[in-house]
């Protein structure tokens, strides 16, 4: 029987888990990025704002930053550049102009279904070292990891919050 995992006990950076998916996601996803950017002239994030609008018309901005998981400055941002590129509208709420709904375009809409099979080229591609088993067994641990980090881990409230704008002499650093 196999001992434990480098996982359940990290001895070094290359055996923490969210290091790992970030390694996943940065080589994994380049090729994602250089076809968004090179091709379709968007960036990655404005790639998950329209997948997401896709499949979720008529969302909010507020609501949109909460499914894409960034804040609100970000989301505006992204939202204010495919809105002049003409691939999102804001669609103005009855009687308050400032509950507009977001829609993709025509344009945007061909751009998402243009994009969406290559992506999922790019992924099964990745999928492919998993047998169909490790994959949905793989598919289950992820819900469950996504699961355990959207409750509050214990002691994450005590955590100071990152405030990038001050500087490394703002933060408390040991020794």
């Amino acid at each position: 029987m196999p001992g434990p995992s480098r996982l359940s006990l990290p001895a070094a950076l290359d055996d923490l888990l969210l290091y790992r998916i970030n390694r996943l996601l940065a080589v994994g996803g380049s090729p994602i990025i250089r076809l968004c950017e090179g091709h379709y002239g968007i960036t990655r994030r404005e790639w998950r704002v329209i997948a997401l609008l896709a499949q979720n018309e008529g969302l909010m901005s507020s609501q949109l930053a909460l499914r894409a998981q960034l804040d609100r400055a970000r989301t505006s941002k992204a939202v204010t550049s495919l809105v002049a590129k003409r691939l999102l509208s804001r669609v103005p709420g009855p009687g308050d102009r400032r509950q507009a709904r977001l829609a993709l375009t025509a344009q945007g809409r061909a751009l998402y279904e243009d994009l969406f099979p290559r992506v999922q080229a790019i992924n099964q591609q990745l999928l492919s070292a998993l047998s169909p088993d490790d994959a949905a067994r793989l598919d289950v641990m992820l819900d469950r990891l996504q699961q355990c980090a959207d409750v509050a881990l214990p002691g994450q409230e005590a955590l100071p919050k990152a405030d990038r704008r001050r500087g490394i002499r703002a933060r408390q650093v040991p020794g």
